[in-house]
């Protein structure tokens, strides 16, 4: 008998949607408690494009968590996709999580995502991050300042890269979901394929490596994926699609030098995951202004509904 068949403990499975301002930290809060690296995390703000479950199962309950991009003021198509994303999660949760940054005071943008929050009646918790980055003495009226915005369920401070207050974390969410076994297979940690991780993790090492403007306007399609199990290797051929002229040249660099980078890192860190061999072939692509293209977006996996 498994912890998850114990009949001495009330099983809760459920969604937690988690929102937010970009680069408060969701991401970093996902892998954490999953235990792999599933989303991109860098210090770019609007690194996270669509929504990515992650999933914990302990002996007590599964935790569906929901990565969604940065609630932001959206102009181009694909933003006005991201923040459509992170909206639809409010209705599709049984627990909200709005993350904050600890540095700060409430401002506009809070103010307008909690003003989304007083339209629904999901249980919201409010997770205060980066705490390891603010003297003590500044965190209570961080606290106070947003608990006058708003009747969270719980508020709790956090460090979502060192773990500190997660585990406690968890136990709060806990008493909110619903009673019920499993919604996925107890090894399960994400819905997303390999595919899509091996396309973030190319697209991470193209924010990290590359500056300005150009991670913004880049997108990754993987064309192939072919496992070779004789072998322990993962063949892989992906293209990045530049939306200029001028940000393809950027992307590959003097003599190929940013390219063969950009793929270097990517195959060790796929290694990593897959725990296999990589062989990766990274290929440059012009594909005009798709951030504002409906049709790209689609093809390139940005209207998904699911």
């Amino acid at each position: 008998m498994t912890a998850m068949e114990d009949p001495g403990k009330t099983f809760r499975s459920g969604f937690i949607g988690i929102i937010g301002r970009p680069n408060v930290g969701k991401s970093t809060l996902l892998n954490r408690v999953v235990g792999e690296k599933i989303a991109i995390t860098t210090a770019k703000p609007q690194t996270t494009r669509d929504r990515i479950m992650g999933i914990r199962t302990t002996g007590r309950g599964q935790f569906i968590f929901i990565d969604t991009p940065g609630i932001h003021p959206a102009h181009s198509m694909l933003n006005r996709h991201m923040v459509s994303a992170a909206l639809r999660t409010l209705d599709e949760s049984d627990v909200l999580l709005f993350m904050v940054e600890a540095k700060g005071e409430p401002d506009e943008k809070d103010g307008k995502i909690i003003d989304i929050l007083k339209g629904t009646r999901t249980p919201v918790f409010l997770a205060i991050n980066k705490i390891d980055l603010v003297p003590k003495e500044a965190l209570l009226p961080r606290i106070d300042g947003m608990r006058a915005l708003y009747g969270f369920r719980e508020i709790l401070p956090l460090c979502a890269r060192t773990g500190f207050n997660v585990d406690r974390l968890l136990d709060l969410l806990w008493n909110c979901l619903p009673e019920g076994p499993p919604l996925y297979p107890g090894d399960m940690i994400t819905d997303r394929t390999e595919r899509f991780i091996a396309s973030e993790i190319i697209r991470e090492k193209i924010t990290l490596l590359c500056r300005k403007e150009i991670p913004y306007h880049i997108a990754v399609t993987i064309e192939s994926f072919r496992e070779e199990p004789g072998k322990n290797l993962v063949v892989i051929q992906a293209t990045a699609h530049a939306a200029r002229d001028s940000q393809k040249g950027i992307l590959i660099g003097r003599g190929g030098r940013m390219l063969k980078e950009i793929g270097r890192q990517a195959r060790l860190e796929m290694e990593s995951f897959f725990g296999k061999r990589v062989f990766l072939e990274l290929f440059v692509r012009v594909t005009p202004d798709w951030p504002e293209d409906e049709r790209m977006l689609r093809e390139f996996g940005y209207t998904r509904t699911g």
